[in-house]
């Protein structure tokens, strides 16, 4: 919480494993550490902090590069290009995130496993593998009949013919009758993905848009009414949701537009909606890693707060309520103090849009989750981080990533291992060491 206050961006897998080794030490010494690699032990894990964002950077640059030979690379071409695109990006998207969530959910009579847990073991496939992947091509053929039946229809509407369409007549396109041209199509598209560009010719923004900015503007130099105290809690507590972060850039990365390259508006809208599904999958990858992280250690010292004795499969119930817990807490984590995190990665990292964001968001959760399978606590943040530099260098050069946040985010990583283990060992020490009024001296 402290690093975040500051703008760090440090990683809860970190925090979590090196509390864990400083209690361990504090506790029965460095022998009860497993320090090696056999057995998952400390060096199995640290190298996952290695590797993770190491493979997330190359698969996420990977992704963007071909995005941009395959969409963006003629210009002229990008947006028809991307729309006949779209089925197979949402397709294969679908069905990635439909075979992990699958295969991977515990609950059907099939299952998925790496040899030994360890990279580079065999993947084995077991269970009704007929009915799992009858699920799975269902889930898929769905997506793919939905994008050429529904998705491909109305962006040909909405930004070939540029008709006035709402988002949610995709799903009834073929009942939606010829709709007047929206005049101000470039300048909405612009005003959403590249404000910081004016277009020549273009209207700033729509009529609408001007209103609602003088009234926004003008409500904010009056007085904000209420009790003094609620004012307080909600400029203090409540910042979270009213901080708008893509006006909130450093003096550091006001160069990184000049240095990379930006494409036409209406093709990075298409991928605006493919980001929804990669961005619901990379929350999922949080939940597999993140959550199960902190709910882990939590459900092992609950059992043997409750029963009074360690469980004798070395494995630990969770009860659904704890689960619920960790969910719970979380979302109001990412709602209360999420907006740190999100302006350092989002606004001050690199240059964002749909078609890098996609990327970035797919090629990071692909890579938690795949560690998910081999049971390596490896580290979201450092994930997330390293798809961004890789997506920020393929999408310009080394100039287009702000250097000076990337080293102020690794340095919180750096900082994470001593402080936590320290911290942790300490307060262990002092708790099981205070007087205690109960027992004899």
């Amino acid at each position: 919480m402290g690093c975040i206050r500051i703008g760090m961006h440090p990683s809860t897998t970190h925090s979590i494993v090196c509390a864990l080794v400083g209690v361990g030490v504090a506790a029965y010494g460095t022998e009860a550490v497993n320090w090696g690699w056999n057995g998952r032990g400390v060096a199995y894990v640290v190298s996952g902090w290695v590797l993770a964002p190491t493979l997330s950077a190359i698969l996420a640059g990977t992704i963007y590069g071909l995005t941009r030979f395959i969409v963006f690379s003629k210009p002229e071409h990008s947006l028809t290009r991307g729309i006949y695109s779209i089925p197979v990006y949402f397709t294969l998207t679908g069905f990635i995130v439909s075979f992990f969530v699958i295969m991977k959910n515990g609950r059907g009579d099939w299952g998925i496993a790496v040899g030994g847990n360890n990279p580079g073991g065999a993947v084995t496939l077991s269970g009704d593998l007929t009915k799992a992947f009858t699920i799975i091509g269902c889930m898929t053929g769905v997506i793919l009949l939905f994008c050429v039946a529904f998705a491909i229809p109305f962006f040909m509407r909405r930004l070939v013919k540029e008709e006035n369409l709402k988002w949610y007549h995709i799903f009834y396109i073929w009942f939606v009758p010829t709709q007047p041209r929206d005049e101000h199509l470039a300048a909405t598209l612009n005003e959403a993905m590249t404000p910081h560009i004016k277009l020549e010719g273009v209207e700033a923004t729509t009529t609408e848009v001007v209103e609602e900015v003088k009234q926004v503007e003008a409500a904010e130099e009056l007085p904000e009414k209420g009790h003094p105290a609620w004012i307080k809690f909600k400029k203090v507590a409540l910042k979270g949701f009213y901080n708008d972060i893509a006006k909130d850039q450093y003096d550091s990365a006001k160069h990184l537009h000049q240095n990379v390259h930006v494409y036409d508006n209406k093709t990075e809208y298409l991928f605006s909606f493919l980001q929804v599904m990669t961005a619901s999958f990379a929350s999922f990858s949080h939940g597999s890693n993140d959550v199960a992280n902190s709910v882990g250690p939590f459900a092992g010292v609950y059992s043997i707060w409750a029963n009074g004795q360690l469980a004798s499969n070395a494995k630990a119930p969770v009860p659904v309520w704890m689960l619920a817990f960790g969910g719970i807490a979380i979302n109001f984590g990412l709602a209360f103090y999420g907006y740190n995190i999100m302006r350092n990665l989002g606004n001050n990292l690199t240059y964002h849009s749909p078609s890098r964001g996609f990327a970035m968001e797919l090629g990071a959760a692909l890579t938690v989750i795949t560690a998910a399978f081999l049971a390596l606590p490896v580290s979201t943040s450092q994930c997330i981080v390293g798809a961004t530099l890789g997506v920020g260098i393929v999408g310009g050069n080394y100039k287009a990533i702000n250097w000076k946040m990337f080293g102020w985010i690794a340095l919180s990583w750096a900082l994470t291992l001593p402080v936590a283990s320290i911290t942790a060992g300490l307060l262990f020490w002092l708790l099981t060491n205070v007087p205690s009024f109960t027992v004899a001296p």
